[in-house]
This record gives C-alpha cells, sequence and structure tokens, in this order.
C-alpha cells in the first residue's frame, strides 16, 4: 500500500468517525444520568415480558399436569403439588 492510498484511507476513517459524532446513539451515552435511564426504559418491559410469559407458561403446564391426575406415578406427583399450590392460590381448598 503506498502513501497515497494510506492517505486516502486515513481521510476515509476522519470522514466515518465525523459522521459517528453527529449519529444520535453517541450523545445520549455522553451522559450516565441519560444512558441509566434508556437502559432502565429498554429493560423493563423485556423483564415484565419474561415474567408474564413464565407465568402463563407455568400456569398452562400446572393447569394440563391437573388433568392428569390418573396416571398412577405422575397423578400422585400431580396432586402434592396441587395440594400445595390451590392453598397459596386461594383455591377450593382454602379455609
Amino acid at each position: 500500500m503506498d502513501r497515497d492510498e494510506l492517505s486516502d484511507e486515513i481521510a476515509g476513517l476522519r470522514r466515518n468517525v465525523a459522521a459517528l459524532d453527529v449519529h444520535r446513539w453517541l450523545p445520549l451515552h455522553n451522559s450516565m444520568p441519560r444512558l441509566i435511564a434508556f437502559q432502565v426504559a429498554r429493560r423493563t418491559p423485556f423483564g415484565l415480558g419474561g415474567v408474564l410469559g413464565a407465568t402463563v407458561a407455568l400456569s398452562i403446564v400446572i393447569w394440563s399436569r391437573s388433568r392428569i391426575s390418573f396416571v398412577p406415578i405422575i397423578g400422585d406427583w400431580v396432586t402434592e403439588i396441587v395440594d400445595i399450590v390451590q392453598p397459596q392460590l386461594g383455591g377450593p381448598d382454602r379455609q
């Protein structure tokens, strides 16, 4: 690579870095409070979605397991789980 090509490459890099300086992403990360607010705003819906999704999935699994109580080994195990979970949820066994 000769000197002119190297100069052209460096000039291109400088143009790209200058373009990045005006990009909205970098000024957002120049301030720590803005960065923290951005991360909280971004991660809160992600965490909430994960919790809600896991809750729905676990509810479906427990409900479906309670329907197979007639299977000898699994049925006993499921009956124990349902007996533990129903009083905490306010089910029919709660006094």
